[in-house]
């Protein structure tokens, strides 16, 4: 009987032992890669969130200067001011001014310099 207890009790063979501390070693490194890239791909995903967010930014300042400039360039507001200030400027009547286009042989000219 003792016989039989000492032949069951120790009949794990190294192949086994061997083969299990492999597959650990490469679940082990399978974990690490696989925290690695997921760490990676959120850092990039906040990377791009801070980008969006940057451009999104910029398109409300430029609406807002838009908007500024059309209210300073609008011409009842510039007329508002002009009269609130007392200056002397009068409004030119639409037949008076004329459009003066430069001459092609200028604009040949201009560029040569």
């Amino acid at each position: 009987m003792n016989r039989r207890r000492q032949e069951t009790h120790s009949r794990i063979s190294s192949i086994v032992i061997l083969s299990l501390i492999l597959a650990g070693a490469i679940g082990a490194v399978g974990g690490v890669t696989y925290v690695y890239y997921r760490n990676c791909q959120i850092k990039i995903a906040r990377e791009i969130d801070a980008v969006e967010r940057r451009i999104e930014q910029h398109r409300l300042d430029i609406r807002t200067v838009q908007m500024r400039s059309d209210q300073i360039l609008n011409l009842f507001a510039i007329r508002k001011t002009l009269q609130d200030v007392g200056t002397d400027l009068v409004p030119i009547p639409v037949g008076v001014s004329e459009d003066i286009l430069p001459s092609p042989s200028s604009a040949v000219a201009s560029a040569s310099l």
